[in-house]
């Protein structure tokens, strides 16, 4: 598949994709005999989680480095150190996902009691001085 097509598959841009081939987000790609990137299903799989763990906020450095160690296949502690590279970018992620969740969970609240809590503001009930403690609420 060729470099346009990978592109639009994955709504990224050519840039990008030569971009992580050049930095070694992804391993190389074989070229055609034209020279032109040919983009087996393998390579695709790389561009996906490339892409996927990106957008869940892996840095570029640890990307490089679980590419690198994938073309290091034979050498003792590979495997091991790649798959301790997910693991941690999954601890990460589920530290991300409970945070969001608390957020989440404020932004409810706050739109659940809006209407009450701005009556409230309006009739004197709560003022600056004596409106709740959001960091204190019970969730």
């Amino acid at each position: 598949m060729n470099i346009k097509k990978v592109a639009d598959m994955f709504d990224l841009t050519i840039d990008t994709l030569r971009y992580y081939e050049r930095v070694g987000v992804i391993p190389p790609v074989p070229r055609n005999s034209s020279g032109y990137r040919d983009y087996s299903t393998n390579d695709l799989n790389w561009v996906y989680l490339a892409k996927s763990l990106r957008n869940a906020g892996l840095s570029i450095e640890s990307l490089i480095e679980f590419a690198q160690l994938a073309q290091l296949r034979g050498i003792q502690n590979v495997e091991e150190t790649q798959k301790q590279i997910l693991l941690d970018q999954l601890e990460e992620l589920e530290k991300k996902l409970e945070q969001m969740n608390e957020v989440k969970n404020l932004l409810v609240y706050k739109i659940e009691n809006y209407d009450t809590h701005i009556a409230k503001f309006k009739s004197g009930e709560i003022t600056t001085n004596n409106v709740e403690k959001l960091w204190e609420r019970k969730t």
